[in-house]
């Protein structure tokens, strides 16, 4: 008698309330649903890039101090800057179009050690693109209210980072849906709070240039020009925050609709012409109206209320444009969710990271990368206060280690191929230059700022990766391991003619669960030959084509993975026949294998009424702590619940000398 259905509980109803349905791998049209074009990964991954005109350019403005004058030239270097690590970064888009950015660059262009630093780099710098986004629309949103209430600003930014978790758990594309009206508000306002600023006081600009030459006469004749050099160089880099999220879209290319290298390329472009201008608008604004810092307010706030002061309805237009701004920030802390786990994912594959990271949910989500992103921005979120001067610098310092590796490996990538590129010279004198802006900016933010928050990011990147290096030991010793068990057991002979003979549904049955063809495999099913001679008539071999990170990328792919499967099971099939066993295979195609290796089981179960399932599972030496973390036990979990179901399951050991 088999057992009744298990009705979902209230937490199952609430999971599916928050996180939604699961969608459907089978469906041909779900990647061309769930990719984004242009204008929404503007959106999604822009949005990182143009955001940090939030803090970027105030921080650079508020360094200039009593030289104030220096912000016109500021003004142009950055968007110089930005246009220089745009284009560096639309070739890596072009050379890599899987996606990856900054990981994939130095670890196929210079090797798998500046790989691991640079997506270490990346792992804390989106964690910090969470964090200091958050910080920012919290402190861009109270500027607006009375200075009592700011003591609840790192509670609020806590509340909207695990708002965010469940939006992003929910689907990527879902997400930023939500947020694109809060990003085209941003867009207007801005667009009229900088031409305001500027057209708005052309009487101010005529007298600019004689301000300047009176400026630089004062400083060269008490500080000296190599002083004046040192000051704009110090402001310029202190503002290296207005750069980070330009390597955003490069990262998150896997969500792109097709072509897309094309969409790559045209986000970049809508995001470095909007971050270019808002970022060299916002310096000759805040000149022009002689902006100067109010406790309790952004540099923004003040500008918003010295532009709309006098207009009509000017109060409630400055409320809207810079809630626009700290609502956009919100809408910047997406990238982290979006391209933290990618990055993730791509060094799970690399055996990196735990392999877990580059599964999927059943919304077709990276849900436990979500996860860590989410949880260490809200750790990082208290213990800064919520503080964006400091978080600033962290964050900048890991987006120039990343920006300066990618250049490095762009240009050794053009050197290596300049005989296939006519263009290669123009190439690799961009990047050489984006090299030596990014390590400018590097060195002196580090040290500027090394006390003041820099040795903290420093500390957690070397953390991350050494704790990568362990796990990456740990998997190369069992790959090691196994290769041994595949040398052997493959070459094991099996003599006697081929079992021909149909299965019959009456005689007992060893349902084993496989992976691919090897020697795990076979050792499990020698095991069930051995331990139970005589018992098993007929052998099924169950395999599930496993969809993550890696494989999702298209139709295609899911056909060559659920083709692979096939092979490996026909593989057992003839194996087990050649050694007198009838036998035939089951396989399905999902993102949760406990899940769909539970169904296949209890589908067999229901047409061999006696049968029993195998399945294999590592056994160490000596039991760690982490060795759970870093191998899942899928056995244990598909067990508990076949044998909730009344189906017997049996686990055989397989044991590794490490």
């Amino acid at each position: 008698m088999n057992p009744p259905e298990v009705q979902p509980g209230f937490f199952d109803k609430l999971y599916r309330r928050l996180f939604g349905k699961a969608k459907d791998i089978h469906d041909p049209s779900i990647f061309h649903r769930m990719a984004l074009f242009p204008l929404l990964a503007w959106i999604g991954l822009g949005a990182d890039g143009l955001s940090s005109s939030a803090y970027g350019p105030e921080e650079a403005f508020r360094a200039l101090g009593e030289h104030a004058y220096l912000a016109v030239f500021l003004a142009i270097a950055t968007a110089l800057t930005v246009f220089i690590i745009s284009y560096a970064y639309s070739r890596i888009i072009e050379h890599f179009p899987h996606g990856g950015g900054g990981y994939i660059v130095a670890t196929h262009m210079i090797g798998e050690k500046a790989g691991v630093v640079s997506g270490c780099a990346l792992l804390v710098d989106y964690v910090l693109t969470i964090t200091i986004s958050i910080a920012a629309c919290v402190d861009a949103t109270f500027s607006f209210l009375p200075i009592e209430f700011h003591k609840y600003k790192v509670m609020v930014g806590a509340i909207l980072i695990i708002f965010l978790i469940i939006l992003n758990i929910r689907g990527v594309k879902e997400s930023i849906i939500v947020m694109a009206p809060i990003f085209a508000v941003f867009i207007a306002t801005h667009l009229v709070l900088i031409l305001s600023g500027i057209f708005g006081n052309l009487d101010r600009i005529a007298p600019l240039p004689a301000e300047i030459y009176t400026g630089l006469n004062r400083d060269a004749a008490t500080i000296g020009v190599f002083g004046i050099l040192l000051l704009a160089l110090r402001a310029y880099s202190l503002g290296g925050g207005t750069y980070t999220g330009i390597e955003a879209v490069s990262n998150g290319l896997q969500i792109m609709r097709e072509p897309r290298v094309q969409t790559g390329k045209r986000t970049m472009l809508y995001m470095s012409t909007s971050l270019a201008f808002t970022a060299a608008g916002l310096f000759l604004s805040y000149l022009l109206l002689r902006v100067s810092p109010v406790a309790g307010k952004t540099l923004n706030a003040t500008l918003a209320d010295a532009t709309f002061g006098s207009w009509m309805m000017g109060g409630p237009l400055s409320f809207i444009t810079i809630f626009a701004e700290g609502a956009l920030l919100l809408v910047a802390a997406q990238a982290g969710f979006i391209d933290g786990p990618r990055v993730m994912s791509n060094m799970a594959v690399d055996s990196w990271v735990p392999h877990r990271f580059s599964a999927l949910s059943e919304r077709l989500t990276m849900h436990n990368g979500v996860l860590v992103m989410g949880v260490s921005a809200l750790l990082l979120l208290f213990y800064t206060h919520g503080s964006v001067s400091i978080l600033v610098i962290m964050y900048s310092i890991n987006v120039f280690v990343t920006f300066s590796l990618s250049n490095y490996g762009m240009a050794r990538f053009f050197m290596k191929n300049r005989g296939k590129d006519k263009q290669w010279k123009q190439h690799i004198s961009v990047h050489l230059i984006g090299l030596a802006l990014c390590m400018t900016i590097l060195v002196v933010t580090l040290y500027e700022k090394f006390t003041e928050g820099g040795w903290v990011t420093l500390l957690i990147t070397s953390v991350v990766i050494g704790l990568c290096y362990l796990i990456k030991n740990h998997y190369d010793k069992l790959t090691v391991e196994m290769r041994k068990f595949d040398a052997f057991l493959k070459s094991i002979p099996v003599s006697g003619k081929m079992n021909i003979d149909p299965l019959n549904p009456k005689s007992t049955t060893a349902i084993q669960l496989v992976n691919n063809f090897n020697g795990f495999g076979v050792h499990t099913f020698l095991a069930v030959v051995q331990n139970f001679p005589n018992v098993y008539k007929n052998v099924i071999f169950v395999s599930v084509s496993v969809i993550d990170s890696g494989t999702f990328k298209g139709l295609e792919e899911v056909n060559n993975l659920e083709a692979s499967t096939k092979a490996s099971l026909e593989k057992y099939v003839e194996f087990a026949r050649k050694m007198g066993i009838p036998a035939e295979y089951r396989q399905s195609t999902g993102t949760d294998v406990v899940q769909e290796a539970v169904d296949l089981c209890k589908k067999v179960k229901n047409e061999f009424r006696t049968s029993t399932v195998f399945t294999g599972q590592l056994t160490f030496r000596l039991e760690k702590f982490y060795h759970r973390f870093l191998h899942n036990e899928t056995a244990f979990a598909i067990q508990r619940r076949l044998q909730w179901n009344g189906i017997t399951t049996v686990i055989l050991p397989i044991r590794v000398d490490f």
